[in-house]
């Protein structure tokens, strides 16, 4: 399912059977997640590598062709994340920050994806996945990238007792089950009058939910922005005790609006969170049995993928999306 022009619907295609180099393995795609990236990438808010595009950066993948290291053998079972590829020369890949990559390439954008049957990826940015007995395909491919871009907003919340989770869609669903093993307190802010994302918040352990203009019952020490939406950094902001975070975890965002300089005040902070390492993964993926974190995934054949999208855009489904193949 191919993109041609941003804000135009997928297409079925067939093409040729991609060759991987050296370093790539060749995989048969098992499942791939859907995420909003995906979904700002179709509707031309952030602007693709190349045209016409494979979407899809949660792949799940059996080894076909291992890479000529053979860090995967033939019939592996991995994982693919939107990084998929970093320099490993510049000052970010040198100092560990590989996330902040000045040649960066991610996958579903820079390198087709996974909205198809076969595609090749890096076999240095691919995860050994937990087992499929602990997580069959379609529950794992979430974790690929709303878990592991999830859980590095988490850790950037430090040690935030009481924390807010701004737009409860694929990402938060996890997160929330992190941080309640951890021990916090999770309070999960929806859509106005979503009591529907409100009682899924709360069966997942949140310790209250309410809508995005509901003030919390307690002062947040944290809080991390899920929803693309601008307006709601404020207002998470005005949600913070003193010396509280808001984490920015989405790689687009609307436009945020002014607001005074009290609100930021008493060392309140706001930061973003930019894609992944690849240490992000293997600890993320090491700790999700431990939790265990389970996956609400609503399913889609890849002829489907962009109702798939359509009905993120729409709220349509709990949890996350994810593409079944033939």
């Amino acid at each position: 399912m191919v993109l041609h022009t941003p804000r135009e619907a997928l297409r079925a295609v067939e093409l040729t059977d991609p060759s991987p180099r050296p370093e790539q393995a060749l995989l048969r795609v098992l499942a791939c997640g859907i995420c909003r990236t995906d979904l700002h990438l179709r509707d031309g808010e952030l602007d693709p590598g190349h045209l016409p595009l494979v979407l899809g950066h949660q792949i799940v993948g059996e080894v076909l062709i291992p890479d000529a290291a053979g860090a995967h053998p033939v019939g592996a079972r991995v994982g693919v994340p939107w990084l998929g590829w970093t320099c490993g020369a510049c000052r970010y890949c040198r100092s560990e920050r590989e996330n902040l990559c000045e040649r960066a390439r991610f996958t579903g954008k820079d390198i087709d994806g996974g909205y198809a049957e076969l595609a090749v990826a890096d076999a240095r940015f691919c995860f050994p996945l937990p087992s499929e007995s602990d997580y069959p395909d379609l529950q794992v491919a979430p974790l690929l990238c709303g878990g592991l871009i999830g859980y590095r907003a988490l850790r950037m919340t430090g040690d935030a007792e009481r924390l807010g989770l701004y737009g409860f869609g694929s990402a938060a669903h996890m997160i929330c089950q992190v941080a309640v093993h951890e021990g916090r307190d999770v309070y999960a802010f929806t859509r106005p009058d979503d009591s529907r994302s409100q009682a899924f918040a709360r069966e997942l352990g949140a310790a209250w939910a309410g809508g995005s203009d509901d003030a919390p019952p307690e002062p947040l020490d944290a809080a991390i922005v899920f929803a693309p939406a601008g307006p709601l950094v404020p207002t998470a902001l005005r949600a913070l005790a003193p010396g509280g975070t808001v984490v920015c975890a989405g790689i687009h965002m609307s436009d945020i609006p002014s607001f005074p300089y009290a609100d930021l005040w008493q060392e309140r902070s706001i930061r973003s969170v930019a894609n992944l390492t690849r240490a992000d993964g293997t600890a993320f993926l090491a700790l999700a049995p431990q939790v265990p974190v389970r996956t609400t995934v609503t399913t889609y054949e890849l002829a489907q993928a962009e109702q798939a999208l359509s009905d993120l855009r729409a709220g349509a489904f709990e949890g996350a999306a994810v593409l079944t193949l033939p």
